[in-house]
């Protein structure tokens, strides 16, 4: 039988190198006070080694868990796994946190909330307790959830607010998402058209209000009416296709559909085929979020793009800049997309 290798520890490392194991683990931890010349010859032992620092090894450097929290909405995220239907938010999420948190010696982990649930306090608790994470990440809707910020605050832990328009505790970080509804419906105002539906998002989101008033101030700058083109969903295809059925069968329909996220998107195209229209010929769609199912629609969805990893990757610097004592950032972060101009938008038939 093949004979098991030893696992190298922190010790052998601490051994190799001539050093304490304090030091090895300032150097893991890249932390000031050490010699350059001391913390060259740790790295050297180090890859020498094969060593691959664990959490308790970056903890003995002091009280720090090296851990960051992200907190995500639990219904809609374990429905959409449910459904089968893609969670490009998370993977954005994850892909842009877990690579800058390694960066960095930390780790990201990924925890669903019910932000309205009347025991969120007691839930959220007991994960800080048995977690301890250094920081966390909040998305919408919890980003704007005063208890979940009441208690972080009272256990003294640096947090990031993703979709908060600054005001409040924590790091707020943008991403325009005004701005970005403005920007997509110029783009249709600018193609000719004047009559511009649009689906909002559920209202206990901020970011869906946004959203509405950016789509609000590009028409009354234009001197084109919003009167009667506004309808509400709930971010998933049904709503999508309601909301579409509804701004559709007015008296007046619109010309083009602005719609809050690519499910709803979706539904507006299934609606507009089962009204025997054309997208873009007899309808222009534009879309929110530009995940892959964006790209992949039929047609190809003209999106305004959420930069979900860049921005989770500017909130995990900015919580680990604030751990080593940076002040946080004054006013909100923004960290802006860009619209992907596709097949599914062109000038209104005259």
């Amino acid at each position: 039988m093949a004979r098991r290798r030893q696992t190298v520890t922190i010790k052998h490392v601490a051994a190799d190198a001539g050093v304490s194991l304090q030091t090895v683990s300032r150097v893991i931890n890249n932390e000031p006070n050490v010699r350059p010349a001391m913390a060259e010859r740790v790295r050297e032992a180090i890859t020498r080694l094969g060593y691959v620092p664990s959490l308790a090894a970056q903890r003995m450097g002091g009280s720090r868990s090296y851990l960051i929290l992200a907190l995500n909405d639990r219904d809609r995220t374990i429905s959409d796994w449910r459904a089968r239907q893609g969670t490009d938010w998370v993977d954005q999420m994850l892909l842009g946190g877990m690579l800058t948190c390694a960066r960095h010696g930390y780790r990201l982990l990924l925890e669903l909330v019910d932000t309205h649930s009347d025991r969120i306090e007691r839930e959220l608790a007991a994960t800080i307790a048995a977690l301890q994470p250094d920081g966390v990440i909040l998305t919408p809707p919890h980003s704007d959830n005063p208890l979940i910020a009441e208690l972080l605050d009272r256990h003294d832990i640096a947090f990031a607010r993703i979709g908060a328009q600054g005001g409040g505790a924590g790091i707020a970080l943008s991403m325009a998402d005004e701005a970005g509804a403005r920007r997509a419906t110029e783009h249709l105002l600018a193609l000719g058209h004047r009559r511009i539906g649009f689906v909002a998002g559920p209202e206990d989101y901020t970011t869906s209000a946004q959203r509405a008033d950016g789509w609000r101030g590009a028409m009354r700058e234009a001197g084109a009416s919003c009167d009667g083109l506004l309808a509400v969903g709930n971010f998933d295809f049904p709503s999508g296709e309601a909301a579409a059925h509804a701004l559709l069968g007015a008296a007046v329909p619109p010309s083009a559909i602005l719609a809050s996220s690519d499910q709803m998107a979706l539904g507006v195209l299934a609606a507009a085929r089962e009204g025997g229209l054309s997208v873009p010929d007899d309808l222009s769609v534009v879309s929110f979020d530009d995940t892959p199912i964006a790209r992949f629609a039929h047609p190809p969805l003209t999106a305004m793009e959420q930069p979900i990893a860049a921005v989770t990757a500017r909130a995990v610097e900015l919580i680990i800049a604030q751990l080593g004592g940076r002040a946080r950032p004054a006013a909100p972060v923004v960290i802006a997309g860009e619209l992907k101009v596709r097949a599914s938008t062109a000038a209104p038939r005259v």
